[in-house]
């Protein structure tokens, strides 16, 4: 499928480069943005929960770093959200957050395995209305505070049905680790398993949502083959949806690996872009493989396989950046989503080629195979 693809030129990789590195160089969240601040009166906050694969820089504190633990840790954060906050955005913090004018943290706790398993996935009266699970696995290049931060937006802006838990693996948050971050994401695999299997285990737990970004997605679907390598069937059967934005994985690996998890319902779904300057950077570094992130939707050879490994591939390039290169533009997938879901829920459960378009009357396009649209 994926050999139809062409390989990037070095001079674009070179430009893609460069931007990358001044990217880079932006000043970014410290550990100190974790200390609770005083929440003015008026403003929405939100609970989010945390495992992590991440060392606590000590063991009562919740300042994590970029080291591998040994076992997951937990814990639980409440976030403000700024009133002027605007849709697709973080206002992030500085040294000094000011909840008027920024996301900001109001309270936090260490929680055990025990106390976050009472938290997000309780055992108890299989009567009562089960909540859901919204699970976000953050990408390369992202410290403990970006990833808190994204999923808070993601939250905000979603206004996520479900109990949020940000799973981070320990990312060093710089552009030169690559090869490192792709080493602690594979390392932390198993851990994700776990979480996932903790969550399936609930009585009380419904839907098990999972929203997987860039190198995190590489993650997501290794941990999704291995169980099923594993035969723990119902763990993936109990998963409500499964997204892979921007996936930072080797084109042809991949599809190997859904082809080894098999169908899932409702289809797994990749959320593509051409314009996307990392995944570009990230094929060249792969010797000009494409990534699963960057395929072309107009291509027969990608319509044709989405429809027989019973996949959706979305591509939103139409859609607003919210980065220099394009790599976060899943992002104005959520901002349209919360205004316009009962369009995009009519192909919950199509397989096939979308595009992603932003206007009043469409929200998501099939792609015509033939003659014949994506059939249900």
């Amino acid at each position: 499928m994926w050999r139809s693809f062409r390989c990037r030129r070095l001079g674009w990789a070179v430009v893609v480069l460069f931007s990358f590195i001044l990217v880079g160089c932006a000043a970014r969240p410290g550990p100190e943005v974790l200390t609770p601040v005083a929440a003015s009166s008026g403003e929405k906050t939100l609970q989010i929960y945390v495992a992590t694969t991440r060392e606590r820089e000590i063991s009562s504190g919740n300042v994590f770093t970029a080291n591998q633990a040994n076992a997951l840790n937990f814990a639980k954060f409440v976030v403000s959200v700024p009133p002027n906050h605007k849709s697709g955005n973080i206002e992030m913090p500085t040294a000094t957050p000011d909840p008027r004018s920024s996301f900001a943290v109001v309270d936090q706790a260490v929680m055990s395995e025990a106390d976050f398993r009472k938290a997000v996935a309780p055992q108890g009266d299989t009567r009562r209305k089960k909540h859901k699970a919204f699970v976000f696995v953050h990408g390369f290049n992202s410290n403990f505070q970006e990833s808190l931060f994204r999923l808070a937006q993601l939250q905000a802006d979603i206004r996520i049905d479900g109990i949020p838990i940000l799973f981070s693996w320990p990312s060093q948050g710089q552009v030169a680790a690559y090869e490192t971050d792709k080493q602690s994401a594979s390392r932390s695999r198993d851990y994700l398993m776990a979480l996932l299997t903790m969550l399936s285990s609930s009585s009380e737990v419904g839907d098990i949502v999972v929203v997987a970004h860039s190198m995190g997605a590489m993650l997501t679907v290794d941990a999704l083959r291995q169980l099923r390598i594993e035969g723990k069937d119902r763990v993936i059967a109990r998963l409500g949806r499964v997204v892979l934005a921007a996936p930072d994985i080797n084109a042809e690996t991949f599809r190997a690996q859904v082809q080894a998890i098999g169908p899932l319902k409702p289809p797994l779904l990749v959320l593509v872009s051409r314009d996307d300057g990392a995944l570009r950077l990230s094929s060249f570094l792969d010797g000009g493989i494409a990534r699963a992130g960057d395929i072309n939707v107009d291509d027969p050879v990608v319509r044709e396989a989405a429809l027989k490994e019973k996949v959706q591939i979305v591509d939103i390039s139409r859609l607003a950046k919210h980065d220099d290169l394009g790599h976060d533009q899943f992002v104005s997938v959520a901002v349209l989503y919360s205004r316009l879901h009962e369009q995009a829920a009519r192909y919950r459960n199509t397989a096939g080629t979308f595009i992603f378009v932003d206007d009043d009357e469409t929200f998501l396009r099939p792609i015509d195979i033939g003659n014949q649209v994506a059939a249900q």
